[in-house]
């Protein structure tokens, strides 16, 4: 009988390989993995011009559309809803006092305004122009402006542009 004892070590792991089936893993990851851009309002901005445009505006063929920093909408410095933006609108742009063409909407928010509520007001004034290219083009064509094809379109959107000047934001406090 023996009297010695022999001692086993401790089982050995073989890590080498753990490294390349968790590089392995983080390429599967990153190659399958989609990652979500926020895309913001897409706007087509005009040709930029070294020289400024000097040309007054005259003050009846302006809209102004103010929104503070509570939220709240004014038209032509009175209080109103997104429901009347369309209307007031098309009031603006389709009247004897001025070609459509002539027809600006001047766009003005605080900087204390929520962004929610700035893009509510700007998806009225774009559903608005859209409502009056639907007419027209229904009253021309016979179609909806989305079913007419890009020639058509495109002469609609030229006798009735969108024009949407934004000015800068002013400060929460009132003093920019």
């Amino acid at each position: 009988m023996s009297t010695t004892t022999t001692r086993r070590g401790a089982p050995v792991v073989n890590a080498g390989s753990m490294a390349d089936i968790a590089f392995l893993l983080l390429i599967f990851f990153l190659v399958t993995t989609t990652i979500a851009e926020d895309q913001g309002v897409l706007v087509k901005l005009p040709q930029w011009v070294p020289d400024p445009i000097t040309a007054p505006v005259p003050e009846q063929n302006v809209l102004t559309v103010l929104v503070n920093k509570s939220d709240q909408l004014m038209i032509e410095e009175r209080a109103a809803e997104i429901a009347d933006i369309p209307g007031l609108l098309r009031e603006h742009v389709i009247s004897p006092e001025r070609r459509p063409n002539q027809a600006v909407v001047s766009l003005t928010h605080d900087r204390g305004t929520s962004y929610a509520r700035y893009l509510e007001i700007y998806d009225a004034l774009k559903t608005g122009y859209h409502r009056m290219w639907d007419d027209l083009a229904r009253q021309r064509y016979g179609e909806a402006f989305d079913l007419l094809n890009v020639a058509q379109q495109r002469s609609i959107r030229e006798e009735l542009p969108m024009i949407i000047s934004e000015a800068e934001p002013s400060d929460v406090d009132g003093l920019g």
